[in-house]
């Protein structure tokens, strides 16, 4: 591919760009934006304004696939110039041919995701850089999409399971854990850049390091072995000596996960798991071709309660999942019940194309399927709503989100039990003291007084 030469003073080309899909998506977004801007690049707001438009696209879902292609709709309509990276630029049609191109025969180009150099190489095709790129045009830590105070960070690609209902190891491939010596030394640039919560995530942050046999590197000098305990362990470190939080999730429940328990309860790691399960039952999990049995996780669950009393757990799960009995699903209600899930979502069944579940037999009615996502999410919702009563009259360490006017009038933010965007919120009240200021980035301490919903309202002081 030939690169057009940049024009001497000429103006700072703008790229527009969307990003769509789970925080590993949005990481690499970050990516591309940190190197369109060290080449400088400049961004637009609106499609109509960019000389170009970059759409980092989801394909796990049907909802994500249409999302993903109308918005490509829509920057061609607005713009006409578009490149198309992400998941569902790995995509294929029923006829095997690229499902992006045969929807949208006029992009540009298509990637697949964690694609940088392809898609920079695409921009730099058809749109001319400006000049050659200076580091110091940049912040250290890179550019983020995310607020100034939390931040994500990807600590592997790819996946090693196959289960039943997803295609990403096609769409993102095998297990590839970053050196952790590189991934220390990216999270101690974001919390000198003032990152006050760190978001670890992955597509099985458990088996960080099982595709390099958990071999040795270096960091500041020192051996740290490519392991999720030693990452987490150094990673903590880092994180207290910088007054922040460190959050981990798409943890699968193996065994060495108790290693990680006692480290929430020395401060290092906030207590806090999210652990994908997808459903209870045996023979369901067999179906999916899960890593894990219901029973064993019941056991794990209750061994990680016994270790950290305060823990929080998150989970998802999926419904009406091909062959499901009734039986099988009142298991999965069970579960919850017994399992005390704090914070629980629920997706109903939807096929996916290429995934082997869909040659299963005993595929459910939809109507079926949607009345059991909301029949499990009542369930969820009860048990939540309950744990979360228990916390009234309780003192929280709060990181703001939001604080309107030094927060004089209240303002919104989370505690160790709420992860941004898919947990509950702390709803803080104005503050009693007329000294008293909320400022977004920065915690304070507040008493509850009352839950809401799945949100708490607290009073700072």
């Amino acid at each position: 591919m030939t690169e057009i030469p940049a024009t001497p003073g000429a103006v700072a080309p703008k790229v527009g760009f969307v990003s769509l899909g789970c925080p590993k998506a949005l990481t690499d977004s970050e990516l591309i934006l940190t190197q369109l801007s060290a080449e400088g690049y400049q961004t637009s707001k609106t499609f109509a304004g960019a000389d170009l438009v970059i759409v980092n696209t989801c394909g796990f879902i049907d909802d994500a696939v249409r999302e993903s292609l109308d918005t490509i709709g829509e920057a061609l309509a607005e713009n006409g110039k578009v490149i198309v990276t992400g998941c569902l630029g790995a995509r294929q049609a029923a006829d095997g041919a690229n499902l992006v191109r045969q929807m949208h025969p006029s992009v540009l180009a298509v990637t697949g995701p964690h694609a940088t150099h392809e898609v920079m190489a695409a921009v730099h095709q058809h749109l001319p850089k400006p000049h050659e790129p200076f580091i110091d045009l940049l912040p250290p830590q890179g550019i983020k999409l995310t607020p100034r105070h939390y931040a994500y960070l990807k600590i592997s690609e790819g996946c090693k399971h196959r289960c039943s209902f997803c295609i990403i190891p096609s769409l993102r491939g095998d297990l590839v854990s970053r050196p952790i010596g590189e991934v220390l030394t990216e999270a101690r640039k974001l919390f000198e850049a003032g990152v006050k919560e760190l978001l670890v995530v992955s597509q099985d942050t458990s088996a960080y390091g099982l595709d390099v046999q958990y071999r040795t590197g270096f960091w500041d000098g020192k051996p740290v072995k490519t392991r999720l305990f030693d990452l987490v362990r150094s990673l903590g470190t880092l994180a207290k000596q910088h007054g922040a939080w460190l959050r981990l999730h798409y943890v699968y429940p193996y065994p060495h996960v108790d290693e990680i328990i006692p480290l929430m309860n020395e401060g290092l790691c906030l207590p806090y798991l999210d652990v994908p399960l997808q459903h209870s039952h045996p023979d369901v999990l067999k179906r999916m071709k899960r890593p894990a049995s219901g029973e064993k996780n019941l056991e794990r669950i209750a061994r990680w309660r016994e270790l950290c009393p305060q823990i929080v757990l998150r989970s998802s799960f999926i419904a009406g999942f091909p062959g499901e009995t009734e039986a099988e699903f009142a298991h999965l209600l069970d579960f919850v019940r017994q399992a005390r899930i704090d914070r629980a979502g629920c997706f109903a069944y939807s096929p996916v194309q290429g995934a082997s579940a869909n040659a299963l037999p005993g595929a459910l009615p939809t109507e079926l399927r949607e009345q059991r996502r909301a029949a499990f999410m009542a369930v969820a919702e009860a048990v939540s709503v309950e744990k979360l009563r228990q916390r009234v009259g309780s003192i929280l360490q709060v990181l703001v989100d939001a604080a309107p006017g030094l927060g004089k009038k209240g303002g919104v933010g989370r505690s160790f039990a709420d992860a941004p965007q898919i947990d509950g919120l702390v709803r803080l009240l104005p503050p009693q003291k007329i000294s008293k200021t909320l400022r977004v980035g920065e915690f304070t301490r507040a008493r509850v007084v009352a839950a809401q919903g799945h949100d708490l309202v607290a009073e700072p002081f």
